[in-house]
């Protein structure tokens, strides 16, 4: 488990990556969103972030666009992927 803040400020675009494994989740959680201009891709689909809460599995590219006219905060949460055993999540390293 790992949590962090993440903020951006308007015209940010983060650039098409990749997380490092498969074996976690990435939520995130929305505690200041603007009304729109700010958007996300995984792999091939793309949200608006005025969801509160969103989850996905960041070792699909994906990249982040925030164009509204103020900031947007969320609060990220890195959590073991479901399928993995509690074996599994014992060989494996920290989050």
């Amino acid at each position: 488990l790992s949590i962090k803040y993440s903020i951006m400020h308007p015209g940010t675009h983060v650039w098409p990556h990749t997380g490092p494994t498969n074996c976690r989740l990435r939520m995130h959680l929305g505690l200041v969103i603007p009304k729109e201009g700010c958007r996300i891709r995984c792999a091939q689909e793309y949200r608006g972030c005025l969801l509160a809460f969103l989850i996905f599995d960041d070792s699909f590219e994906h990249e982040v666009w925030q164009d509204a006219e103020s900031y947007r905060l969320i609060f990220i949460v890195d959590v073991w992927h479901p399928e993995l055993t509690a074996q599994q999540r014992r060989t494996l390293p920290a989050i």
